[in-house]
């Protein structure tokens, strides 16, 4: 991290610590190393980065913890990209880095800050940098419009000579079962070669894509506060098809356009979208109950006719709007088949309408490599994440759902190989509050404390 203007913050790698709600100071850099690291981006940009430790959900979950960290990840994408959009600013993923320069960056390769600690897991990188005109020069683009996704792991390694601060607090004293699987995967999936490529900056305009944050008149900052995740539904409350159409265009990242002229948050993510929705509606005002399908990339609509059942109808929707490549597929009662599929969770059916998340699957892993695994568990995390916040607009709660049947789920519509593949569940309607609960003003304890 750079001197920012406002921050009396020193150069170097910052901790966010959530329960006081600061940064810790992990690593500072030269001043006169982190300059060339960040010459490339526009003025004022600075650094994000993400890691896991798997350990925090699989003493629970098991295996599962893999997927689950990196559905995490994507949320955690997702939240970051609309909090610098309320403050006027942009971030776009590094995505052209290998993850050894990742892990040499945010110090996670520093075995002797770890010793007997749990393992924390390089993520991801993303540039942040505030709003502005966004002509290359101007912004102090070296290079003109285009802008980099990578970082230069010579530099990077220049930057890392400075002083480490801390040493990791074990989560953990008795860990029972170590689920190697785990460990495999992350291992398998770890990107190795890095990618110098770059994104044109757009032309110093408002893109014509950009949607509000929220169009009922409530503050982002209100919506993002009292987000929360149901835990149960009362299998009684609808939605408007005004509302439900409005959170299917909000998922859509119109792929056709340039990364950076794409609405936000999807202007951080630097790929095609590769995830789809089967969608089970149960109650949403307008449209017949049954199995419906969003394509979010309209280029794709024939691939994924002939992926699924040739039988299934592809019907348009009333009311839909144009430009959703939006599509009946069967008719009928789904509420049981949705919960069935869900692990048996009520939660899938009680609602007003859930999904499955089928993600591209072997045609990209083939075409990318391993690494692209994770991917498409962040796509899917993001995906979710805006899902969460528009509930809340639209004055109904949502919920991820972690555990589900994926062979019922690719059976139900004909998927047959491992061209497309079920990644995640998600469910949305009106939730019925546990009582139990006590809501707080956020960070209180530290208005106390003081």
């Amino acid at each position: 991290m750079p001197q920012i203007h406002g921050l009396d913050l020193a150069a170097g790698l910052y901790h966010y610590a959530p329960k006081e709600h600061g940064l810790e100071l992990r690593a500072e850099f030269p001043v006169e190393s982190v300059a060339p690291l960040l010459a490339s981006f526009p003025s004022g940009a600075f650094l994000f980065g993400l890691t896991s430790v798997h350990w925090r959900e699989a003493w629970k979950y098991g295996e599962r913890a893999f997927r689950y960290c990196n559905h995490d990840v994507g949320h955690a994408i997702a939240t970051a990209r609309i909090a610098a959009a309320t403050l006027g600013w942009n971030m776009v993923l590094l995505e052209g880095m290998d993850q050894d320069t990742v892990a040499m960056l945010l110090g996670t390769d520093r075995k002797e800050d770890f010793g007997e600690a749990e393992a924390e897991h390089a993520d991801c990188l993303a540039v942040i940098w505030p709003a502005g005109e966004v002509k290359g020069e101007r912004l102090g683009v070296r290079g003109g419009n285009q802008m980099p996704l990578f970082l230069d792991a010579a530099t990077v390694k220049d930057v890392v000579g400075g002083i480490w601060h801390g040493k990791a607090n074990r989560l953990s004293q008795e860990h029972g079962v170590h689920w190697d699987i785990i460990d495999d995967a992350a291992e398998a999936s770890w990107k190795f070669a890095s990618d110098a490529y770059s994104v044109p900056l757009p032309s110093p305009r408002v893109t014509p894509h950009s949607l509000p944050l929220t169009p009922h008149g409530i503050s982002a900052g209100q919506i993002i506060r009292q987000r929360r995740s149901a835990v149960s539904f009362d299998g009684k409350t609808s939605i408007s098809a005004s509302s439900f159409f409005q959170m299917m265009q909000r998922v859509m990242p119109v792929a056709e356009c340039s990364q950076l002229e794409r609405p936000m948050p999807w202007d951080a993510w630097p790929y095609d979208p590769a995830i789809q929705l089967l969608i089970f509606v149960h109650r949403v005002d307008g449209l017949t109950p049954g199995l419906y399908c969003l394509v979010r990339d309209s280029r794709k609509v024939s691939f994924v006719q002939q992926a699924m059942n040739p039988e299934l109808i592809w019907s348009s929707a009333p009311g839909c709007p144009a430009d959703l490549p939006f599509y009946g597929l069967l008719e009928g009662d789904a509420r049981k088949l949705a919960a069935q599929v869900s692990c048996h969770q009520d939660i899938a059916g009680d609602s007003a309408f859930s999904f499955g998340m089928v993600a591209e699957f072997e045609g990209n892993l083939r075409e990318r490599g391993a690494w692209w695994y994770p991917r498409l568990f962040w796509e899917a995390g993001l995906l979710g994440q805006i899902m969460y916040l528009e509930a809340e607009a639209a004055g109904v709660r949502a919920t991820g759902i972690g555990c589900f049947f994926d062979d019922p789920v690719h059976e139900i519509v004909g998927i047959q190989n491992l061209a497309m593949q079920s990644v995640y569940h998600f469910t949305v309607g009106g939730p019925v509050e546990d009582q139990r609960l006590q809501v707080l003003p956020p960070y209180g304890h530290l208005r106390r404390e003081r």
